[in-house]
């Protein structure tokens, strides 16, 4: 039988105090692991279908044969752990400002860790999402200007409620746009959110994007004993016959 509550590592960082635990919930007889940032809880393991989603909901919305894809977040790692079962993806960047959450998937502290390492598809990034987004070179140091065919966010709060004021212009219609100038026609943008669907968040999407919708994810919450649900996000740029082919 595992501790009931272990504290796996903590670590100071730009944005405040790090840590990751494990802990037994004995109600649900498993373990949860949980990401805190100070006081705050980033992630939790028992709350990961709309992460899921994030990757399966996204990856659906394009028709390319071949997906180069990006993920916005590592976390617990199951948006990319998710998006390496569709069969199309080929290569998938993770991008991760803080290097300790990359150091833990391949200490092996996190249950997916083992996995997403060793997959020679995926190539963790320690970097800025908002910093590549915006410039020219984008997510990949060592082909700058490279596309992609999806780019999978799940980085803030949500568009309105951001971690750091300094992502706030990614999610304007001017930071989209820079967004979008990473992806091939035809690419998709999918971005989660832990507030309902809001209207000038697709109000901003459709300015950039030919196809934007809100996807209203439900799942059931053992604490109140009923639902709860996120939103995510898929917008997708106009397509050409070349890029589908």
């Amino acid at each position: 039988m595992s501790l009931r509550f272990e504290e796996l590592d903590w670590r100071a960082t730009p944005l405040g105090l790090i840590s990751l635990r494990r802990r037994r919930d004995r109600s649900l007889d498993q373990d949860v692991y949980e990401i805190k940032l100070d006081e705050e809880f980033l992630m939790s393991s028992l709350f990961t279908v709309a992460e899921i989603e994030l990757a399966r909901l996204g990856l659906a919305a394009s028709s390319a044969a071949d997906l180069d894809v990006v993920v916005g977040g590592l976390g617990l790692g199951y948006t990319a752990h998710a998006a390496l079962e569709d069969p199309r993806v080929r290569s998938l960047h993770v991008v991760e400002s803080l290097g300790e959450v990359i150091e833990w998937h391949r200490r092996g502290l996190l249950p997916l860790g083992a996995e997403l390492t060793s997959d020679p598809r995926v190539r963790p990034v320690h970097g800025d999402f908002f910093a590549m987004a915006g410039s020219d070179a984008g997510f990949d140091p060592e082909v700058p200007q490279r596309r992609f065919h999806a780019v999978l966010l799940d980085i803030d709060h949500s568009p309105t409620h951001v971690l750091d004021p300094s992502h706030a212009w990614l999610y304007e219609v001017e930071g989209l746009r820079r967004l979008a100038g990473h992806l091939h026609p035809g690419g998709v943008f999918a971005l989660w959110s832990d507030d309902p669907p809001q209207e000038e968040v697709i109000a901003a999407l459709a300015e950039v994007f030919a196809v934007v919708r809100a996807h209203v994810v439900t799942f059931d919450n053992p604490y109140t004993r009923g639902t709860s649900s996120n939103t995510v996000y898929t917008a997708v740029l106009e397509s050409t016959e070349a890029d589908r082919a």
